[in-house]
């Protein structure tokens, strides 16, 4: 079988699965028992949780548990380690139809996890940066330079002298959609939570071309899509069953968007899957 996953560094995720009987839980574990990328996996019928550790991408992972036609829901994410060292999350938009979901892990004191999928992106290359300010009150404007806390010149991933925002570029596919996996030794998620992260209109020179922006920028063009990095549940850490504000349950939770006046509105009249 094919591998979907992009890296050998390995993270945990934990998922809420609608699990009811053993039927159920022998539906998830044949699909996930003989995928390449999945090194180890676990199902706990009392708490109806799937952990999995995995090269995989969190997408792909929940991809596979809805094949079973249970409803899957990521609840945390973290690594191996016993203990937590972060995880972070930002939700990205931007012009026109683009959004999507990036996830960071702190998988060990000098390996940081970073995946996400964007869509709406045109087809080719994007660069993809942390900025310094958490502020998108007047959209990726307002995000500030590159985080840059040693004030080094623009770079790449695996350059010495780079922000340590430089996270390289993402691919987006034909149909707009980038879905991607990268492991980074200079980012740590405490120090980026509050902060933002910002895809770009064209692929980054990592520095190495010769307009006057490289060395600053990348010459990676006009900001397309933001979002704040928030912290996120690690693993064991999410306990929720229902929402409070909403009084609705995960379940229904996971059919409706995160926030904004689509929630409110798609809350009077459930979606029509469930």
């Amino acid at each position: 079988m094919e591998e979907l996953g992009s890296s050998r560094a390995l993270s945990k995720f934990e998922f809420a699965v609608q699990m009811t009987c053993e039927k159920c839980a022998h539906a998830v574990k044949n699909v996930l028992q003989d995928v390449k990328g999945v090194k180890e996996f676990s199902i706990n019928m009392d708490s109806k949780s799937v952990l999995v550790e995995t090269t995989l991408l969190a997408e792909e992972v929940h991809r596979l548990l809805e094949t079973t036609g249970r409803k899957a829901v990521l609840k945390g994410m973290g690594t191996i380690k016993s203990k937590n060292l972060g995880a972070a999350v930002a939700m990205m938009s931007g012009e026109g139809p683009i959004q999507g979901v990036v996830r960071f892990i702190q998988a060990s004191e000098n390996t940081c996890i970073i995946e996400g999928t964007l869509d709406g992106l045109s087809p080719g290359l994007h660069g993809i940066h942390v900025h310094e300010f958490g502020d998108i009150s007047n959209g990726c404007e307002s995000c500030g330079e590159h985080y840059n806390p040693h004030r080094n010149s623009h770079g790449g991933p695996g350059e010495d002298n780079r922000h340590v925002g430089d996270l390289g570029n993402i691919f987006a596919e034909d149909n707009g959609r980038a879905s991607f996996r990268l492991v980074d030794e200079r980012l740590k998620v405490y120090e980026i939570i509050g902060r933002s992260l910002v895809v770009d209109e064209r692929e980054d020179d990592l520095g190495h071309g010769g307009h006057q922006l490289s060395k600053t920028t990348g010459n990676s063009g006009r900001r397309l899509a933001c979002g704040i990095i928030a912290r996120s549940a690690g693993l064991f850490e999410n306990n929720k069953q229902l929402c409070t504000c909403d009084g609705i349950t995960i379940w229904e939770e996971r059919n409706y968007p995160i926030a904004g006046p689509g929630r409110n509105t798609q809350l009077q009249s459930p979606p029509a899957n469930l």
